[in-house]
């Protein structure tokens, strides 16, 4: 018998997974640093926690971040709802995200939808590595390795948070970013000012408006802030209007860096032709998870655009490792409270963990902070 014919009955199950069940549970947990935008506070993390079972006892995992309580309900109701018609069907992300975009195509995939729909995808993807006995990025043909990460501040209080972004910087990060335009351009300016003080010239900055502006007052306010040496400036525009951010870009000194709300890769598609942005930032749950961020990293590479993740930086740090324009890492932990084995940044990077996302619930603190 071939070495090929002895090892084929004992990967067989785990390339054969079968949905038995999906489970959703909602969280809101502590974080770290409450994040303030210039749209508004989130103080705690409100999360939906998935867990795909398979008959053959592999569970998937993945989570998604609601921004609001008010969204919870409806989306743990929903992917329950959705998982009883996977029930039976094969573990193969591919092939269902293709069945979900036929069966949503006239409601769309924007919204609790889209989100249900990436956090499926992101836990059979899960599934799949785990019954493999490997990180997620093996399997997509990467090597997992530390990522460059930049520590992602909110609205900076400036006594406050000062000296927590000079810590930051002893700990190794090489790029800091924060949110501005909760006030008017001279406040922007004291505190990007402060900030670039606090850190160094070396020291990468990003700043985030949070779409907080008009492409005529962006355009000024980018302007005053050229003197800072900034690395991007992100969303100073309503993320869906693709022609007022290269406007902005038409006229900035300033790299502008936009796209975490960018919803399945069409909308990617949409914003690279309309020259929306210098560089390319994917949010796993509204690209379209696993599936989505690979058709995503394709049109990235194709633009020559440099990519960077959103939030979800377990995920993110796999997908990175497999996109070929990658560049920075985003570190907001929005959800080790709940996590048994939380991703912890080391010198200033990530690594993927594993097998799979690297994700385990810490059950008891799912219960203490269940919504």
């Amino acid at each position: 018998m071939s070495q090929a014919a002895r090892i084929a009955p004992d990967s067989e199950p785990a390339a054969r997974l079968t949905i038995a069940g999906v489970e959703a549970r909602a969280v809101i947990a502590p974080l770290a640093r409450p994040i303030r935008t210039a749209v508004g506070a989130i103080p705690a993390a409100p999360l939906v926690l998935i867990d795909v079972r398979t008959k053959e006892g592999v569970v998937g995992r993945a989570y998604l971040f609601a921004y609001t309580p008010l969204a919870l309900a409806p989306l743990v109701r929903f992917i329950a709802d959705l998982g009883c018609d996977l029930v039976g069907k094969a573990v193969a992300p591919v092939a269902l995200m293709h069945e979900f975009d036929r069966r949503f195509r006239l409601v769309g995939t924007q919204g609790l939808i889209g989100m249900t729909l990436s956090g499926l995808d992101m836990a059979l993807w899960d599934a799949l590595a785990r019954a493999l006995g490997a990180p997620l990025a093996h399997v997509l043909g990467g090597e997992p390795r530390p990522l460059p990460a930049y520590d992602s501040f909110g609205v900076v209080d400036l006594k406050g948070d000062i000296p927590a972004i000079a810590r930051s910087v002893e700990q190794g990060f090489r790029a800091i970013k924060i949110k501005i335009g909760e006030h008017d351009l001279a406040r922007d300016v004291v505190t990007v000012a402060e900030v670039r003080r606090a850190i160094g010239s070396s020291i990468a900055l990003m700043v985030d408006y949070n779409q907080s502006l008009d492409p005529v007052e962006a355009r000024r306010r980018i302007a005053r802030l050229a003197e800072f040496e900034l690395h991007w400036v992100e969303e100073p525009v309503a993320a869906e209007d693709v022609h007022g951010h290269a406007r902005v870009r038409a006229g900035s000194p300033i790299p502008v860096q936009t796209g975490e709300n960018w919803w399945f890769p069409r909308d990617m598609q949409k914003a690279i032709a309309a020259g929306a942005s210098d560089y390319a930032m994917l949010d796993a749950m509204k690209i379209g998870g696993v599936t989505g961020w690979l058709q995503a990293a394709a049109l990235a590479d194709a633009a020559s655009l440099p990519v960077s993740s959103h939030i979800f930086l377990e995920t993110s740090a796999h997908l990175l490792t497999v996109t070929p324009t990658a560049h920075w890492l985003e570190y907001l932990d929005v959800a080790s409270a709940v996590l048994a084995e939380p991703c912890v940044p080391h010198n200033g990077t990530v690594s993927p963990q594993g097998p799979g996302l690297g994700l385990a619930w810490n059950e008891t603190a799912v219960a203490r902070y269940a919504a």
